[in-house]
């Protein structure tokens, strides 16, 4: 099966729901988690002389990132920064994808609406996760020496972390 189109998890104004205890299951919304594709949020050297900071910002105004996208953007992202500045790094994923994006599965094919009348608004089942960002908010850090090479790295890799994100993003400078 396919991942469904973003336009059908793409309303940002909706409640999330997404309340899981292993606790009190009885009093969980989400019954099952989806797996969670985004593992690592720290990666490189962490040193305390970096003197650059550069961010990957969100320029719109609400968004829901799915944690596949997020793990693509930073799997390309460390891959040049390794390549170009091997440990002279620190990047950092900033948001957790706790979002629980839900399908409501219906039946397609020919005669379909014989067989099954849809409910609105229906609940539907856990299919993956997310995060919600707001405008101006940072999905990605990394901290750097200053320098015309190590900003071109950082340049380059957030170029391809975009392509790999749906909405619009920007570097920002600390």
């Amino acid at each position: 099966m396919a991942i469904r189109p973003a336009r059908c998890v793409r309303d940002g104004n909706k409640v999330a729901w997404t309340r899981f205890s292993k606790r009190k299951p009885r009093k969980s919304y989400i019954k099952t988690m989806p797996h969670k594709e985004l593992n690592q949020h720290r990666m490189g050297t962490d040193k305390d002389d970096y003197d650059a900071v550069y961010h990957l910002a969100l320029k719109d105004d609400i968004l829901i990132l799915r944690d596949n996208a997020i793990e693509a953007a930073r799997q390309s992202t460390n891959k040049i920064l390794e390549t170009r500045m091997p440990g002279n790094y620190y990047f950092i994923v900033r948001p957790y994808p706790h979002h629980i994006i839900r399908e409501n599965k219906m039946v397609a094919g020919a005669g379909a609406d014989r067989i099954q009348k849809g409910m609105r608004r229906a609940f539907g089942k856990p299919i993956d996760r997310a995060a919600r960002l707001k405008k101006g908010q940072a999905l990605f850090t990394v901290r750097v020496y200053g320098g015309k090479s190590s900003e071109s790295a950082v340049r380059e890799a957030f170029r391809r972390a975009r392509m790999k994100l749906s909405g619009k993003f920007a570097m920002v400078t600390e």
